[in-house]
């Protein structure tokens, strides 16, 4: 008898697959197709809206809560270090005379209370860097450093205490020990203050870049992602009605509306969060830092007058020095002091042509009561540059140098001490401005932790919602 050959049957995979393609291309499996689309989509949408607002709020905590602090903070130590070592030559140039300026208590006062603040500075610094090795090693190298400066600087002060000199320049020994303290000052404490203020500024500037470019990005990305998920809602809404006869899902619709809403929201708050990072960095954290380093090279500028009265052999090049200084506070072309206070007085009356610190200053006039404030200090800029000339001038005559001390001790340091504070008054207006931006930053990005993926489960469960009475007719 001749057997019928019987084809071999599918294997389970197969007919597995075969009944998936079946149910796919029917009308019901059309539709869970669509809703899985959806719900991919929402979860999308979900992820590139995470990563934007995730950059935000990083961006804002580097540069409003880490670096940010700690390059204020070191700017702190920088002017709390440069003012101790102009506060000893100033006590060191008055000798015994008690009637000069503020008097010698006061500078003594003065010169504890800026090694309290640089301590402290120190210390808040160091706690700012506890997770970065290299800063925690740079601020106790810096400590062993102000440590030295300290011993040499005692030492000049008990010795000319003992020698109780008139005003003017202190004994060869006191002016040696001196000398030996303000190197380490100039040489190993401030560069090493100043390198940590590099460093964290370097930090700030690459975490904007990186973050405020990212958040930017990611307007596009959610865009893009909330126009595909409504473009499938829309689709099944259509399907929808095409097949079941029924105008609108009421359901799918809110979905789609609160799909809208949600990227609006989004592109707005990663808009807002960009302008906010960006005046943080620009309006606040860059003049705050360009200012900062103004008044401390200001101060050491300060300095270096009064050391050009304390030691007659190193004159010429305090005088040098004081110019390099100047022209960075303040540039404008001059190859030597009498040149560059003629240059000041009139570029400062002009308002314009000059660079250096208040130059870049004046190029970025953003603010309320930033155009006042930065004329105020650039005339009493001027004053300061007057009254270098003339205690220059009076120590170079014949008898004139205890005079030039009265002018640098009395009217010199009210006038310094009148730009320096004007100088503060200035950088308060970017630190407000700073403050503000990183508060507002932070207010707005409150809740989106909570409220984007709710927000996704909601449309999520909104599409599922939709399509199940449509897919329950066919049970």
């Amino acid at each position: 008898m001749t057997m019928t050959e019987v084809p071999p049957s599918r294997p389970p995979a197969v007919r597995a697959g075969v009944a998936r393609m079946v149910r796919i291309r029917s009308l019901p499996g059309k539709i869970r197709a669509i809703a899985f689309l959806s719900v991919l989509a929402v979860a999308a949408m979900f992820t590139v809206s995470w990563f934007a607002v995730s950059d935000a709020r990083d961006g804002l905590r580097v540069i409003g809560h880490d670096a940010g602090p700690q390059v204020v903070a070191t700017g702190d130590l920088y002017y709390a270090l440069s003012d101790m070592d102009a506060q000893l030559a100033a006590v060191l140039l008055m000798g015994r005379e008690q009637n000069l300026g503020s008097g010698r208590a006061k500078a003594l006062q003065v010169y504890d209370q800026r090694r309290s603040q640089a301590h402290r500075a120190l210390l808040q610094g160091s706690n700012l860097a506890r997770n970065d090795p290299a800063e925690q090693q740079t601020a106790r190298s810096m400590l062993d450093a102000l440590g030295r400066y300290e011993e040499f600087a005692g030492q000049a002060l008990q010795l000319d205490q003992r020698q109780s000199h008139t005003a003017g320049p202190p004994g060869q020994e006191v002016r040696s020990l001196y000398t030996q303290a303000t190197d380490i000052m100039k040489l190993d404490v401030l560069p090493k203050a100043y390198n940590l203020t590099l460093d964290n500024g370097t930090t700030v500037r690459r975490t904007y870049e990186s973050k405020h470019s990212a958040v930017l990005a990611g307007r596009v990305w959610v865009l893009l992602a909330g126009l595909v998920l409504i473009v499938i809602l829309l689709a099944l809404q259509a399907y929808l009605a095409v097949n079941f006869r029924r105008l609108i899902n009421p359901v799918l619709a809110i979905a789609t509306l609160a799909t809208v809403v949600l990227i609006g929201g989004t592109i707005g708050l990663l808009t807002s969060e960009a302008n906010h990072l960006k005046k943080a960095k620009g309006d606040g954290f860059d003049s705050v830092l360009s200012l900062s380093r103004a008044r401390a090279i200001s101060n050491n500028a300060n300095a270096d007058e009064t050391r050009y009265l304390l030691d007659p052999t190193l004159a010429d090049t305090y005088e040098q020095v004081y110019l390099d200084k100047s022209q960075e506070i303040l540039y404008v072309p001059a190859g030597n002091l009498g040149e560059y206070y003629q240059q000041v007085d009139a570029k400062v009356a002009k308002g314009s042509g000059f660079m250096g610190f208040l130059g870049v200053e004046a190029q970025h006039v953003t603010l309320p009561g930033q155009a006042t404030a930065l004329s105020r200090t650039l005339d009493a800029y001027r004053g300061v540059q007057h009254d270098d000339a003339g205690i220059r001038r009076l120590s170079t005559t014949p008898g004139g140098r205890h005079t030039a001390i009265v002018l640098r001790t009395g009217t010199a340091s009210q006038d310094f001490g009148s730009y320096d504070q004007r100088l503060v008054t200035l950088t308060a207006i970017h630190q407000k401005a700073f403050t503000d931006a990183i508060k507002d930053g932070d207010d707005g990005l409150n809740g989106w932790n909570i409220a984007l993926p709710v927000a996704a489960v909601l449309i999520a469960i909104l599409v599922l919602v939709g399509v199940r009475p449509r897919l329950s007719e066919f049970r």
